[in-house]
């Protein structure tokens, strides 16, 4: 039978043999010693500095320079690219990554020329090039004429100039026209170039997409059109996401640091601002190449003030 705590009792031999009787133990006054020391403990571990929360980063020994929307803007995208380049000339045990963000095409003055920048630029660097809205709608444009018409009134009009027609000889087509001569302006080297671009990549502890992601489904279970179009029910959500999504899509005055997410469209095409997140290890920075009036292109250490 269980004994009542009160009853318990403790009995020794003793070197003659006989029963020595202990007094009775108190157990209980033990078990109040245990709560008391427990006690203290949690109160030491209360006032005791947390530890600091463990920062996104990208994988150890890489650096990852994370272009936004260029919209056909060369003259930011060359000297963002020599500023790149020179950094990483300075720099030593360090691989390298760039990654543009897609909507390279269209708004600016050159989408032909950022296009075939881009592919002289991966010839001797690693490049990747993520798929943007404005590259579907411009690959949609091959395949009928309504999807052309649509195309031209989001920003495709300069794009399709970039390529060799005149402002009067656009003008002088009909859409039917512009739709049956659009295929021999566009190489269709050109066009598999762009049909090849990815719609998201991993590094680390961040994700690289265009517009930005469905915070109700897993990484490995988005939509590619979600990757391209997504606003409202991505750019609301304050929760933590799987990863720190960088994105572009999305125009802001500054670079947009939500914690869970990263906006760096600077709006290239009518801001003259092209940003660039720098990511190693666990450090942020940012470059921009930057213009007003016309003026000679500067790069930026740094937002622009």
């Amino acid at each position: 039978m269980r004994r009542a705590v009160g009853d318990c009792k403790r009995a020794i031999i003793s070197e003659t043999g006989r029963h020595k009787h202990i007094p009775p133990c108190n157990p209980l006054g033990s078990f109040n010693w245990v709560i008391i020391t427990i006690m203290l403990q949690k109160l030491r571990d209360f006032f005791r500095s947390a530890p600091p929360p463990r920062l996104p980063a990208v994988p150890p020994g890489t650096r990852y320079y994370v272009v936004g929307d260029i919209h056909g803007r060369l003259d930011l995208y060359d000297a963002l690219i020599t500023a790149i380049e020179a950094e990483i000339a300075n720099s030593v045990g360090v691989e390298s990554r760039v990654v543009l963000l897609g909507d390279l095409v269209d708004r600016g003055p050159d989408s032909a020329g950022v296009i075939a920048r881009t592919q002289v630029w991966q010839q001797h660097r690693n490049v990747q090039v993520l798929a943007g809205n404005h590259e579907e709608m411009f690959l949609a444009a091959f395949g009928q004429p309504e999807a052309l018409r649509h195309f031209v009134k989001h920003g495709g009009r300069e794009t399709i100039l970039s390529f060799g027609l005149s402002k009067k000889q656009f003008a002088a087509l009909t859409i039917e026209e512009l739709f049956a001569r659009l295929p021999r302006l566009v190489p269709q080297s050109a066009r598999d170039y762009m049909a090849a671009f990815e719609a998201m990549i991993i590094a680390g502890d961040y994700v690289f997409v265009h517009a930005g992601i469905d915070p109700a489904r897993p990484l490995a279970d988005q939509k590619r059109s979600d990757l391209m179009w997504i606003r409202d029910r991505f750019l609301s959500h304050e929760g933590p996401l799987e990863k720190v999504v960088v994105h572009g899509h999305t125009i802001f005055d500054r670079v947009m640091d939500c914690g869970n997410r990263i906006g760096i469209d600077t709006g290239a095409f009518r801001s003259g601002v092209l940003t660039a997140l720098v990511l190693e290890g666990d450090q942020r920075r940012v470059l921009q190449a930057c213009t007003s009036d016309g003026g000679p292109v500067e790069v930026f250490n740094g937002e622009r003030a």
